[in-house]
């Protein structure tokens, strides 16, 4: 009895692993396949959008968001309150005069020099 059973799971686990291991090959090139076609997408997307001038570009929408005034010398900007439609989380020094720009979102931020500080 012990003989059969032993059998008959190494058999289970055989087939078990022959459809992981498959499952796992359909996996990775769908994978493949879907970023090679959600880039062909968004490439011509993108160029729609540019072909229409009466659209303004995504670089002209966010230069309309003026500087965001913030106390501190550094701000952690993420994109956007929510996580899902944010980016990573980018530490920008406010040092300079001038606004400093998210790399990744291109929000502006500049630090207040308010008179509210005590010196």
């Amino acid at each position: 009895m012990a003989t059969y059973g032993r059998k008959h799971g190494y058999a289970m686990a055989l087939n078990l692993m022959k459809t992981l291991t498959r499952s796992t090959n359909f996996a990775s090139n769908s994978r493949s396949l879907s970023g090679i076609v959600s880039s062909e997408i968004i490439t011509s997307h993108t160029a729609k959008w540019m072909q229409d001038t009466s659209k303004k570009s995504p670089m002209e929408l966010i230069n309309e968001v003026p500087p965001i005034k913030v106390e501190g010398r550094i701000v952690a900007c993420e994109g956007d309150s929510d996580p899902a439609l944010g980016h990573p989380i980018e530490f920008i020094c406010l040092d300079l005069k001038e606004p400093a720009v998210c790399k990744y979102c291109g929000l502006r931020y500049v630090q207040d020099h308010g008179d509210h500080h005590h010196h």
